[in-house]
């Protein structure tokens, strides 16, 4: 095995291609370590807030991005047990949540703690998860499964379990989104999907099977469209992405004691608009949770339900693991185009 490794940091925050590429040695495993080959790395939404100093929590100076990744043992340290070289791994988001809420934001990759934008991960063993040798998943969609998958599962089942015959509502058709009709789909949910563009909507529909499509531009109150959709009932469960600048629209969807996931901030009220969650809340009896991601057992669960469902976790593009490649995927992230993950394969 070679001794020195491709590795990619942010030397500056102040814009996303702000990716210094170098060479460095490869890391040593410790005890009770792995040392993963990373085959593919799929980005997030938070890696465009890191490299533009947006995100909220603590980064590291000088950090290696991104926290999602599949890739295969090749070394494994003299403690750890029930690995081989040769498995297809995955690890959680943040490596010492194991079960239960996080913590803090001090452990999350590719923030605070170097990520996986690189050739070689040397992790503790205790938070790697072996992915199904006989699956037909390409490294790329185990790798979004990594943040996308956990938090879209955390969302249906981390608090009140998804039973089949729900309705979830998705805003936006980023990678947690379709990834989370995906899953709810299987789960037999029904399915309501919102964005500012019928061609993606239509596609969604074809594609992925949404039961129900919502154009927000044309139904800026879209509520009301929901409402319609669901008999006056609600949805269950909503995936809201906008934060403050949609959560009224979300509650006025939501069923009486359904469950509104806080999943991103894409769309912040003006200070003189923000709204009384709390009213909002008692006014339906409903539950408003922030989702930090989720644990590694969370992330197991989703691992093991897309393994035995087959699922086809959705990646509309991948990108080359070189300088020129890794800042094209940045900007195609950027551009807000995409549906579904956007992936840089390693090797």
């Amino acid at each position: 095995m070679a001794s020195e490794q491709t590795v990619f940091r942010l030397n500056s925050r102040q814009s996303i291609v702000d990716l210094t590429r170098s060479i460095e040695e490869i890391p040593k495993v410790a005890a009770h370590e792995v040392l993963v080959k990373i085959r593919s790395v799929a980005l997030n939404f938070r890696d465009l807030a890191i490299a533009t100093s947006r995100y909220p929590f603590p980064v590291k100076d000088n950090v290696i991005p991104v926290s999602d990744a599949c890739g295969e043992i090749v070394e494994i340290g003299p403690n750890v047990q029930g690995f081989t070289k040769g498995d297809w791994v995955i690890a959680n988001f943040n490596p010492g949540n194991l079960y239960g809420p996080m913590k803090d934001w001090f452990g999350g990759l590719g923030g605070p703690v170097d990520g996986v934008l690189r050739n070689y991960l040397s992790i503790n063993a205790s938070s790697v998860i072996r992915v199904p040798k006989e699956s037909s998943l390409k490294a790329s969609q185990w790798a979004a499964l990594v943040c996308t998958g956990t938090t879209a599962w955390n969302a249906l089942y981390g608090n009140i379990p998804l039973k089949p015959g729900q309705t979830v509502l998705f805003q936006g058709t980023g990678g947690v989104s379709i990834t989370g009709l995906v899953l709810a789909k299987a789960a037999g949910a029904k399915t309501i999907i919102t964005s500012s563009s019928d061609e993606k909507l239509s596609y969604v529909r074809r594609k992925y099977g949404a039961d129900h499509t919502i154009n927000y531009i044309t139904h800026p109150e879209w509520a009301k469209e929901v409402q319609i959709i669901t008999q006056g009932n609600g949805v269950d469960y909503i995936f809201e992405n906008g934060g403050s600048g949609t959560i009224k629209q979300s509650v006025d969807s939501i069923s009486y004691g359904g469950v509104v996931s806080i999943i991103g901030f894409l769309s912040a009220a003006k200070q003189e608009e923000m709204p009384d969650v709390a009213a909002l809340a008692l006014s339906k009896g409903c539950v408003i949770r922030g989702i930090t991601v989720g644990s590694k057992q969370l992330l197991e669960e989703c691992v093991r339900f897309v393994g035995s469902h087959s699922l086809d976790i959705p990646v509309e593009k991948t990108f080359p693991f070189t300088e020129e490649g890794v800042k094209a995927a940045y900007k195609y992230l950027s551009a807000g185009q995409h549906i579904g993950k956007i992936c840089i394969d390693v090797e």
